[in-house]
């Protein structure tokens, strides 16, 4: 099946799907730092480089899905978490308006937790019911990609739609076990030892072992230095965020020592232990291959590029069910009723509503 990818950014949804023999054929991301990483990464794929804004339906080639992460900071608990009232949140409804105009087989969106806190509940309830209302049956949920083979703890909700005459919505496929959750020492034990420090102002470091194995440099700030920032070798990590500077610890430091109110230090005498994992090693937490290569000046970007990014492993088993649930189906491209609106935890693992 054809695919297009919108917000696409570094390509973790996009990697996912391919891996689950999914075509990507088109892809739109506005941000200009990240085309170079896209384009050397996937390149029988067009690239549009504008915003989703400018973007109309006839530039977008027939395809019979559309993926996309629409910009997560307007929702964030971390951000300021304005939701639709911040310009980045109403690029949703852009999002809304192509998949009305090209009517796919089916969508998916990922967004951050924060979407779903009872101050932006009217509108993810509109967003949901645009999608019900262009005939598509519309499922959602939080799922953490730990379940789901990816060695760090990350929550991020996950929309859905069939179209109606489908006759079933997608439900997420069954999470590992716990005794084949991966950690820490599973994603990245292989890189200690070969990673370099980022040059001064933290511009790319040339002389490399290993391509992106390379960490920021510079202090730690108070709100840093408020909680632990170190999971041991035998944990998940924590979420891998799109800012080098908020980049989790690496783990053969010892933990952070509480010393008052949201106050630590770190361990004395083992100072030297503590550095930020390297932009290669967010990239293995993140599940992306080490033949996925990140193109950058500053080592900012590539933090960015590979934080926004939904995990391969993730999108990749979500691509995979979706790729089952829709086995001999076809877009239809002409009038279909309206949908239905449903939790993953209100269907039963078949698709179909549980009452």
């Amino acid at each position: 099946m054809k695919v297009a990818a919108f917000f696409a950014g570094a390509g973790g949804l996009d990697l996912g799907f391919k891996l689950a023999k999914f075509d990507v054929t088109w892809a739109n991301e506005y941000d200009k730092t990240i085309w170079s990483t896209y384009e050397e990464n996937f390149p029988k794929t067009t690239l549009d480089r504008r915003s989703i804004v400018d973007v109309e339906a006839e530039d977008v080639p027939e395809v019979d899905g559309m993926i996309g992460g629409p910009p997560c900071q307007s929702w964030s608990e971390a951000g300021a978490a304005r939701g639709i009232e911040d310009k980045r949140g109403q690029l949703f409804f852009e999002y809304v308006r192509l998949i009305e105009s090209k009517k796919p087989l089916f969508f998916l969106a990922e967004n951050v937790s924060g979407i779903l806190f009872s101050k932006h509940s009217p509108a993810l309830d509109r967003i949901l019911s645009n999608f019900s209302q262009l005939g598509y049956n519309v499922s959602f949920g939080l799922l953490n990609a730990h379940d789901f083979g990816v060695p760090q703890d990350r929550q991020r909700v996950i929309i859905v739609g069939y179209q109606s005459h489908v006759g079933r919505f997608f439900t997420p496929p069954e999470p590992v076990n716990d005794a084949n959750k991966k950690v820490l020492r599973d994603a990245i034990s292989d890189l200690d030892g070969l990673e370099v420090p980022a040059r001064e102002g933290n511009k790319a470091n040339e002389k490399l072992h290993i391509p992106n194995h390379e960490y920021m440099i510079g202090g730690f700030s108070t709100m840093y230095m408020s909680r632990n920032r170190v999971r041991s070798w035998d944990e998940p990590s924590f979420t891998i965020q799109a800012g080098g500077r908020h980049a989790p610890l690496h783990p053969k430091a010892p933990k952070m020592v509480l010393v008052g109110k949201d106050q630590r230090v770190f361990e004395a005498g083992s100072e030297n232990l503590y550095r930020r994992l390297s932009v290669r090693e967010a990239a293995r937490i993140q599940t992306f291959p080490d033949n996925h290569i990140f193109k950058y000046t500053s080592v900012v970007d590539g933090y960015k590029m590979i934080g926004n990014a939904v995990p391969v492993t993730f999108a990749k088993v979500l691509a995979q069910k979706i790729a089952k649930d829709l086995q001999g189906q076809v877009r239809n491209s002409g009038e279909f009723k309206p949908g239905q609106i449903f939790t993953f935890s209100e269907l039963d693992p078949s698709g179909l509503p549980r009452n």
